[in-house]
């Protein structure tokens, strides 16, 4: 059955662009900002069913690991089924199990729903980029990246401020509860709107390759989540990290012997698109840590809650904002290169910065730097992932935003982690002469000067970047007279 073009509006007039943005910009918020705002809920879910810090992170950890594992089968779900039906039955999944959660009256049923909530929210990400890429031209990926923009920026930034105003406000359960309007109104808007793709052909299913795959990322998943809490050398953590190391690397063999695979590694042998998910994991790993260390710098040191923490986060994403329209400028003009050197190198320095706040230190002033880190940061989202594709063929997009998508979880649980670690290894307290208690400033210096190492590794990624590999996304948008030309440049999409 030949594939509709992406660029004819579908029925009710909604133009192809417009409505996938609409339906993955409000699916994508939903999905990230869960990964924040549950963290500000965890004490009170601890307190509610008589679990110990230490047990209510499971909450978090196996919707972490069951995303891990149902990210790399979102490609071949989305290349079989169609990528319209496979992001809409896994929309539906994720506002039911938020609706579960919200309404778990035990720690089994909320760490079950959470499971559920982790697969749905795997394949969502992946499948709506897919789609997103399909509808937007080579030439136009810049303003497509610009709408991710809004969720990956502001919805890891307002979780905690919206998770700490629920949670006092009214209860941890709201957390999850408010999930269910957008996810309603993004479902039927979807229903009615999303155009529809289809192939020929999706080949069969790699079962070796997804169980390989699923151990593996859901093992070092864990291990990563896990590891600063209960020691890199306890046996669960040895076991589990090895193992899933293990499996990865046999995946790697297995996967480039089939004609056919799950994850399409060949994928890596295009030079910007490799390139791009190695500088995504270092970025990635930074900027998802300091958002995991920046609020406990907040709290611990200058005494703040969870709320008004959260609130010296968010001028990072007002940051992020505003230079996502000053880098889709830039971009066309000078290509990644530069942009992406610059804007990785600033972010270091800004890291490296955050060392010297202590509770003296005027508020005014760490905001202004929260702002120039998320400035700074959007010159790497931006230029990163539009350039990451520019070389792929349409017909690959789905293995390709599975691999990338894949590679971004890694990176930000990496991030976490060794953050997590260097606080755990240099110690949060101390005591003072008088033998009080106190934060351990020494700790986040540290740790913020191994985020700041993570994100120069970026910046000198970043210099093997070749622009001319990205000059597919940096021409000027065709206009009439230009179109069968477009159409050439489009293969045929893989997918529903």
């Amino acid at each position: 059955m030949p594939a509709p073009d992406p660029t004819v509006p579908p029925r009710r007039g909604i133009n192809a662009k417009t409505a996938v943005g609409v339906v993955f910009v409000a699916s994508l918020f939903m999905s990230i900002m869960d990964t924040t705002i549950v963290n500000v809920a965890l004490p009170s879910i601890g307190r509610q069913f008589g679990v110990d810090p230490a047990g209510v992170g499971i909450v978090n950890v196996g919707y972490l690991v069951s995303l891990a594992v149902f990210v790399p089968l979102s490609g071949w779900l989305g290349d079989r089924y169609g990528t319209r039906r496979v992001f809409l039955v896994s929309l539906s999944l994720f506002t039911v199990a938020s609706l579960l959660c919200g309404a778990a009256d035990s720690m089994a049923q909320l760490t079950t729903y959470r499971i559920f909530q982790g697969a749905a929210g795997g394949m969502l990400t992946p499948v709506g980029m897919t789609m997103l890429f399909r509808a937007f031209p080579q030439e136009e990926r810049m303003r497509a990246t610009r709408v991710l923009m809004l969720p990956t920026a502001v919805a890891p930034a307002l979780g905690p401020v919206l998770g700490g105003w629920l949670v006092d406000g009214w209860s941890w359960h709201w957390v999850f509860i408010v999930n269910i309007p957008v996810g309603v109104a993004a479902l039927v808007f979807g229903l009615l709107f999303l155009p529809d793709y289809r192939v020929e052909r999706a080949g069969s299913f790699d079962a070796a390759g997804f169980l390989l795959s699923a151990a593996g990322f859901g093992l070092l998943m864990y291990a990563l989540a896990e590891g600063a809490g209960q020691g890199w050398g306890s046996a669960r953590i040895l076991v589990s990290g090895v193992t899933g190391a293990l499996a990865l690397a046999a995946l790697v063999v297995v996967e480039l012997r089939r004609p056919e695979p799950m994850l399409d590694l060949r994928l890596l042998r295009d030079r910007i698109f490799r390139t791009m998910n190695l500088l995504s994991l270092f970025s990635g790993a930074a900027f998802l840590g300091m958002l995991y260390l920046f609020p406990l710098l907040m709290q611990d040191a200058l005494g703040m809650d969870a709320l008004h923490s959260g609130l010296m986060v968010f001028p990072e994403a007002i940051g992020v904002m505003i230079a996502s329209q000053v880098a889709g400028r830039l971009y066309p003009r000078i290509g990644p290169r530069r942009i992406l050197v610059v804007g990785a190198t600033v972010v270091a320095l800004c890291l490296a910065a955050m060392t010297a706040i202590t509770p003296e230190s005027n508020l005014w002033a760490v905001r202004g730097l929260m702002f120039v880190t998320g400035f700074a940061m959007s010159h790497v989202f931006m230029p990163s992932q539009t350039a990451a594709f520019a070389t792929v063929p349409a017909r690959a997009t789905g293995a390709a935003s599975t691999l990338y998508n894949a590679q971004r979880q890694l990176g930000s649980a990496l991030g976490v982690a060794v953050l997590g670690t260097v606080l755990t290894a240099v110690g949060t307290v101390t005591v003072d002469f008088a033998g009080t208690p106190v934060a351990n400033l020494a700790a986040y210096r540290a740790a913020f000067l191994v985020a700041s190492g993570l994100a120069l590794v970026a910046a000198v990624i970043a210099l093997s970047v070749r622009d001319s590999d990205a000059a597919a996304t940096m021409r000027k948008v065709p206009g009439p007279a230009a179109e069968p030309a477009e159409e050439a440049l489009q293969d045929v999409p893989r997918g529903v």
